[in-house]
């Protein structure tokens, strides 16, 4: 008799676990792990700012991810609907982290202060390095592939240092300034960003040649610093050169250091190597505060409402922001989402060679996830 009911028990009990194993199979993983919620800035920007960020808010929603945003709109070209500075810089130290869209600078000077509102937000809240992560996309070839590298530089100081002025009529001074201080602390950045991240190599763009004394410093701070981490390799490589060697042979970089105004200018060229300004995630540091932005700096504002801008860079952004606040599983979850879309290549938008929408490139990724 007892022999009998153990018997029962133990079929019973692996009944139970057959059916337990076959329900967890058909239940898929769930998109919202149990975290605490995260206050994260919001500054939309200009331009196609807002409508990029109200698809983060729909992905984002999709996905489950436990993070409210704290919304400021700034803006130097609508100021009457513009938040103060002070607003802004309040909020992204309170919270140490922001998802931040492009801010236009007018073009045209009218008197006033020569420091625009991305200067002012940048030196307030130090933000003294900007990281642009270029990579391929998978699936989509372009005439380089399978590209991956970093550009690091200086936004502190160097030729956006806005120290202009008129000597005499006709006569315009611009002041480039380099310092020791901040030269050998984007370089340490650099290297200690090479070796968090397993890089091999880190190439100073710099223009020594000519300017002696202010590049010359820049790239004497990179040669004492790498001298501090002799498993890393380093090379320097003047700037016009490296405009040609990164459209040729692209591959031959690794992490690449350099002033602010190099910095820009090869953002944009290395993008314009990966399918364009809308595909490109870029992020700035200080010593407490991470701002996640676009790669390019151009708000693209004549596009606004035709629903044909390419969300890729917003979202990557809003990726590599999900996995700096630690929230890893949506971060992948999202990018995978991102990839597989554009690996099926049904839903492109314009830039990348589609006849998808803005819309339609977001519905996609929520559908896919």
């Amino acid at each position: 008799m007892a022999t009998t009911r153990l018997s029962t028990t133990l079929n019973i009990g692996k009944t139970l676990v057959s059916s337990l194993r076959a329900l967890s199979n058909n239940i898929p993983e769930p998109v919202s792990k149990p975290a605490g919620r995260h206050v994260v800035t919001m500054v939309p920007g200009d331009g196609l700012g807002p409508e990029m960020m109200g698809g983060v808010l729909d992905v984002f929603q999709a996905a489950g991810v436990p993070v409210d945003f704290e919304e400021i709109f700034l803006s130097e070209v609508q100021p009457g609907q513009s938040a103060s500075l002070s607003t802004a810089i309040e909020s992204f130290v309170r919270n140490g982290v922001g998802l931040k869209g492009i801010i236009t600078t007018p073009s045209s000077f009218k008197g006033g202060v020569l420091r625009t509102l991305n200067m002012r937000l940048r030196r307030e809240l130090d933000l003294f390095a900007n990281v642009v992560w270029v990579r391929s996309l998978p699936g989509y070839k372009t005439r380089h592939n399978n590209l991956d590298f970093v550009i690091i530089s200086e936004q502190t100081e160097g030729g956006y240092s806005a120290l202009e002025h008129e000597s005499v009529e006709g006569v315009i001074e611009c002041l480039k300034i380099i310092t020791r201080e901040k030269s050998m602390r984007i370089a340490k950045f650099a290297f200690d960003y090479a070796l968090r991240h397993n890089r091999e190599k880190v190439t100073a763009v710099h223009k020594a040649n000519i300017m002696k004394l202010g590049d010359g410093l820049f790239l004497k701070c990179c040669e004492e610093v790498a001298a501090l981490y002799p498993k890393i390799q380093f090379e320097t490589m003047i700037i016009d050169n490296c405009c040609m060697q990164m459209v040729s042979n692209p591959h031959q970089f690794d992490v690449m250091v350099m002033p602010n105004l190099y910095g820009n200018i090869l953002d944009n060229l290395a993008a314009g190597l990966v399918g364009g300004a809308g595909v490109v995630p870029g992020e700035s540091y200080s010593k407490d505060v991470a701002i996640f932005e676009q790669g390019h700096r151009h708000a693209f504002a004549e596009a606004v409402g035709k629903n044909i801008a390419n969300p890729t860079g917003v979202l990557l952004s809003a990726c590599n922001m999900l996995k700096h606040i630690h929230l890893e599983y949506h971060s992948k979850l999202i990018e995978e989402a991102v990839t597989r879309v554009i690996k099926s290549g049904k839903i492109r938008t314009k830039d990348m060679g589609g006849y998808g929408s803005t819309s339609e490139f977001i519905s996609a990724v929520v559908h896919s996830l």
